[in-house]
Formats: C-alpha cells, sequence, structure tokens
C-alpha cells in the first residue's frame, strides 16, 4: 500500500472504504462518488489508490471496470501521473478499442509526455473512426469536435499551421457555433498572412467569424477602440467570474497593509524569455527599497534562461502560482498585504483574470502585457502617457490612465548585444535602402503590406528585410508581392536568432517600417535602442500609438504619421533621400540613449510616485 494519508476525521471511513473496495462490495455509483469527494478535498493519491483497489478484485463486471479504468485514468491525469494514466486508459482500450472518450483522454497523457505524433494519432482515432464508437453515452459528435479542437491546438503550438487550420474548418462544418474554434481560426490566419483574414465557409458566416476575434486579434485587425472594446467585453463576460466581495477589505488583508514599505505586487506568467520579461528586466532592481517591497506572483515557464535568473532575483519575493486555482493565488496575495498588484498580462494567452476578480489588492494596474482596455472587474488603472491615451481614447477604456510624462514604456538598459553583423551574413545588398519590419506576422494585414508594396515601387533600388516564422507566411507574403507587382525576390527573410544577434541585426536597415493597427512595442525599443529610426502610423487607440509614444520621447516626432498616404509618402521620402536616414542614426547614436525614454530611474520614480499615491490612500 502507498504511503497515503488522509485526515483524522476520514480516517474511519478511508478503511471501511478500502476494505469493502478489496472484499468487491463497494457499488459502483458509490465508489464514484467517494473518488470525488477525495479530490475535492484535494486528497487525489487516495482517490487513485481507492479505484486501484477496487479494480484488483476480479469480479466485477466488464462494463463496470471500464467505467472505474476511466475514472481512474482520469484521476492519475489530475494528481500529474500521467505514464501511470496512459497505461490505465490502454488498458480501457483493450477491453473495448472503440471507447472514444479513453482515446481523448489516452491523447491528453501523450501530449503531457511530449509525445506530440501519438496524441495526434490518438485524436485521430476518434475525429476520423470508421468503425462503432463506445461513448458512454455522450455525444458522438461533441466527441469528434473535441479530438478536432485539440488536434488543431496541439499543431498550432507546433506551428504546423495549415495542418491546424484544416482541422479547425472541419471542426466548425461538424459544428459551426463554436466561438472558440473561430477565434483560434481567425488568429492562425493572420499568423499565416492568409488575407483576407474573415474567409467564411459553410455556415460559418463573416459576421460570426469578426463576433468570435479575440481581443488580440482584433487588435491586429482594426484601430477603432469600440470593436476593441467590444472584443474585450465578450472575453470578460464568457470568461470571469464577477465576485461580490473584495478579498482586500478583510481583516487579515488590512493588518497585512498598515505597516512597513507600501508592497507592489506584480502578476504574471511572462516573466521569462518574453516580450514582457525583456522589457521589464530592469524596472523592479530600480525600485527604492527604503520605501518599497517588491512580490512577484508568479506562474511562467521556467525556461532557464539568464534573464529568467535575473527576473527572479530582482524580486523581494516570489510566490509561485502554477498549481495554485485562482481563488487560492488571490486570497494569498490578499494575505500577503499587497498594496499596489500590477497585472502584466490582461486578457492575453496564458492570462489568469479571474484572480483580478477577486479584488485581492485595494490598487489594481494594467501594464504593459496588454495595450487596450481589458474591461476585467476590478482593474481600475492603467499605465500610459498622454500620447497613447488621448482625451478622444477615454470613453472607451474602463481603466482610468495613470499618465507618465514622457512615455509609458519601461525597457532595459542592459539587454546583451551580439557582435556586429554585415549585410552579406544576412544576404542583404549592400548598395540598395534596406528597409525593415521584425514584427510578428499576425501584426501584419493586407492594407499595410499593401502599404510596403507602394513603398518598394516609389523607391526602385531597395528591399523590405521582414521577419517570417513559418514558410506559409513567406510563401504567403512573396504571393502578395507579385500581385502588386514587385518581384518576390526583394523580399529576403529574416530567421529567428538569439535575443543578442537579434539587436544586433537591428544596425543593418536604414529605416524600419512599423505595422498597423498594432504598432511595435518591444521591436521599436530595440531598434531605437540599437541607433535604427523607425517609421510609424499612429491611429486612434492604445496600442496603434505605442511607437509614436516612444518616437516623441526619443525625440524624432517627424517620423510620425497619422494616414496612411503620409506613412507611403514619408518612407518613399527617406528611401529616395538615405542621407536623411543616416541623419536618424546619427541623431539616435548621440542623443537617442541619453533621451527621456531610456532614462529608466526617473520613468521608475514617475511609476513609484503615482503608486504611492494611490497606495496610502487606501491606508489612510
Amino acid at each position: 500500500m502507498p504511503n497515503l494519508s488522509v485526515p483524522a476525521h476520514l480516517a474511519q471511513e478511508w478503511e471501511q472504504l478500502l476494505t469493502r473496495a478489496r472484499e468487491g462490495s463497494l457499488p459502483l455509483p458509490e465508489l464514484m462518488d467517494r473518488g470525488n469527494f477525495l479530490q475535492t478535498q484535494n486528497l487525489g493519491d487516495a482517490a487513485a489508490h481507492l479505484y486501484e483497489t477496487w479494480l484488483a478484485h476480479e469480479g466485477q463486471p466488464p462494463a463496470a471496470r471500464l467505467v472505474a479504468l476511466y475514472n481512474w485514468g482520469t484521476v492519475l491525469g489530475n494528481i500529474q501521473q500521467h505514464e501511470r494514466a496512459e497505461q490505465v486508459y490502454r488498458q480501457a482500450l483493450a477491453i473495448s478499442p472503440g471507447f472514444a472518450q479513453a482515446r481523448l483522454n489516452l491523447g491528453h497523457q501523450l501530449e503531457h509526455l511530449g509525445r506530440v505524433d501519438e496524441a495526434l494519432a490518438a485524436w485521430q482515432a476518434v475525429h476520423d473512426a470508421t468503425g462503432p464508437m463506445e461513448a458512454l453515452g455522450a455525444d458522438t459528435d461533441g466527441l469528434r469536435t473535441h479530438a478536432f479542437n485539440n488536434a488543431a491546438r496541439l499543431l498550432e503550438l507546433q506551428r504546423r499551421y495549415e495542418e491546424s487550420e484544416a482541422l479547425m474548418v472541419r471542426s466548425l462544418t461538424l459544428n459551426p457555433d463554436q466561438t472558440d474554434v473561430m477565434q483560434h481560426y481567425v488568429h492562425i490566419r493572420q499568423k499565416q498572412c492568409k488575407w483576407p483574414v474573415y474567409q467564411p465557409f459553410g455556415e460559418v458566416t463573416h459576421n460570426k467569424l469578426l463576433i468570435a476575434t479575440s481581443l488580440l486579434a482584433t487588435l491586429s485587425a482594426t484601430d477603432d477602440p469600440a470593436l476593441q472594446m467590444g472584443a474585450a467585453q465578450r472575453f470578460v463576460h464568457e470568461k470571469v467570474t464577477r465576485q461580490k466581495e473584495a478579498l482586500w477589505k478583510h481583516p487579515v488583508s488590512v493588518a497585512a497593509r498598515q505597516q512597513g514599505r507600501i508592497k507592489i505586487g506584480y502578476l504574471s506568467g511572462d516573466l521569462c524569455m518574453h516580450a514582457v520579461g525583456l522589457l521589464t528586466a530592469e524596472l523592479y532592481a530600480l525600485h527604492d527599497r527604503e520605501k518599497f517591497e517588491i512580490h512577484a506572483f508568479d506562474w511562467s515557464r521556467e525556461d532557464g534562461t539568464a534573464l529568467r535568473k535575473r527576473l527572479l532575483m530582482s524580486m523581494d519575493k516570489v510566490w509561485r502560482l502554477n498549481a495554485m486555482d485562482d481563488a487560492t493565488a488571490a486570497k494569498l496575495i490578499a494575505q500577503a498585504g499587497i498594496d499596489v498588484l500590477v497585472d502584466l498580462q490582461g486578457l492575453t494567452s496564458g492570462a489568469r483574470p479571474n484572480i483580478l476578480a477577486h479584488r485581492p489588492a485595494p490598487v489594481q494596474v494594467s501594464y504593459l502585457g496588454l495595450p487596450a482596455t481589458s474591461l476585467l472587474p476590478g482593474v481600475d488603472w492603467i499605465i500610459a502617457d498622454r500620447f497613447v491615451m488621448p482625451p478622444e481614447y477615454l470613453p472607451y477604456c474602463s481603466e482610468k490612465p495613470i499618465y507618465l510624462p514622457h512615455c509609458y514604456q519601461v525597457s532595459d538598459r542592459q539587454r546583451e548585444v551580439g557582435a556586429d553583423p554585415t549585410r552579406a551574413q544576412y544576404e542583404l545588398p549592400d548598395d540598395a535602402f534596406v528597409f525593415c519590419s521584425f514584427n510578428n506576422n499576425h501584426k501584419m494585414n493586407a492594407e499595410m503590406f499593401g502599404a510596403w508594396m507602394r513603398i518598394l515601387h516609389g523607391v526602385p533600388n531597395s528591399v523590405l528585410w521582414l521577419l517570417a516564422d513559418n514558410e506559409w507566411a513567406k510563401a504567403n507574403l512573396r504571393r502578395e508581392a507579385q500581385a502588386a507587382g514587385i518581384d518576390a525576390s526583394r523580399l529576403i527573410f529574416a530567421p529567428r536568432v538569439a535575443p543578442p544577434d537579434y539587436l544586433a541585426r537591428f544596425q543593418l536597415p536604414d529605416l524600419v517600417l512599423d505595422t498597423f493597427p498594432y504598432n511595435a512595442g518591444t521591436t521599436a525599443s530595440d531598434c531605437l535602442w540599437m541607433g535604427t529610426p523607425i517609421l510609424t502610423r499612429s491611429g486612434r487607440s492604445y496600442i496603434s500609438r505605442m511607437c509614436g509614444s516612444l518616437l516623441t520621447a526619443v525625440g524624432l516626432p517627424d517620423l510620425i504619421t497619422f494616414s496612411l498616404d503620409e506613412y507611403v509618402e514619408r518612407a518613399i521620402q527617406i528611401g529616395l533621400n538615405p542621407g536623411r536616414a543616416r541623419s536618424y542614426k546619427r541623431y539616435l547614436r548621440d542623443e537617442g540613449r541619453n533621451s527621456a525614454l531610456f532614462d529608466m530611474p526617473a520613468i521608475v520614480r514617475d511609476i513609484e510616485r503615482e503608486f504611492e499615491q494611490l497606495a496610502l490612500a487606501h491606508r489612510a
């Protein structure tokens, strides 16, 4: 018998359950009921052992054994014993090869074990099943869509975008009312630069796709703040639970906040090799430790990078939330007495907005991760500046702005830079004007790519250097160039490289071209830090004004345009006058790093001043 301990008040019942399970006198419904109860008490090991003991009795009928094996496998998966769960599901499938739920869950265990192709094969056996399917009363079409969707999700994670999209289409053909799948369908087409992004089929209409679009995908599709607000509202309505009480008002939380330094908590799953981690690496260390105590509430991946280590070492206290549910995590934050909780994710991938819905801190602030309104209940503030959040934007934002005097964005002055590259190293012509865009593919769209083609047409001796991180994006962009009358060889694709080398190669282009409406954020900071100018187009939303904010703070406002035609005209002017691009580079080399944009101590003091006022108002 494994080394199991159950609370004293359950010990007698536990021994009785085990005895009856060994004797074969515990009915299946009672076994399932007590197994569920033990799991609700965080006694998953005990629940697994109970199932194992029950199944050791040989007298159980085959149908009951099948159900018990399935439940045992589920318990083992829940307690992260994926290898054992795999074996249990295989036992169930040996009894009934058509047992769809067992095969679906087998796929999940194989995915956890890193056996991607085997997981995909398990799900394919369900969604392409030709023989009879044992579904234990479940809807077989629902099980097939479950298999389609998990396979599509895993293929997307593996960057096998075309295969993933094809399975999404099949899933939506079977059930056209799956908004989550439509959301991924739109975004995966953005990642492939597959235009038009909104491509209806069957009963999946353009309007359905538009309504289902995620906030992230909407930010790439439009600068209309009303549409962005609507996308956030849909997410919050569907995914976020409104809480009746605010945890920060509980006596334990109040008492923890009434003494000592002001406690700032940073809430994130991106404190690793991620844009947020790269931007904020210096922020935490620069906080004034005489006034502030810095906490990380973290569920980031352990990626083993020097950046990850540096981020954690910059904190006074790191709380790992990976194994906690949202309610438990919120209670922990409240009990720690956090005065200001800074959410670095908003509604982006991997975010945990329900932690914030519990209101564990009296001041909750959105920053960096989501450059848009989140509409999250309990998030009252957003760090901004007067460029990214002009007065006309405020009606479309649920958060109140904390205005910093120069620029909303922190960055890292200690970023590591690789060796100086040459143009030949990246197959760039020495005698051409090199335009560049290293923004992610999903930020590109047909309108701006068309503008880039007009720019290439207007500057004959020029090329466009792009980051294309998948083969479908490359092929689609080349096809779009040819359709615009531009030789596809004038598109040169940069491979992904390590961050130091990525920074170093910003020295090679003459002018970086920003995307719209999803502006460059970290990318804009990187190219300006490395002394290369960036031309942007600013619109109506926070995210479409990010790069303009950086250019204002660095002292190059003439690189901000406000219409498509102005953007194209300015790029052509600079491309035809390379000396102008060189003058921007000289300015950035001589003045850029000394500008307000990169004065990190001043920016951190500005943030602290605002946080101190807000925190003390709630301590009074």
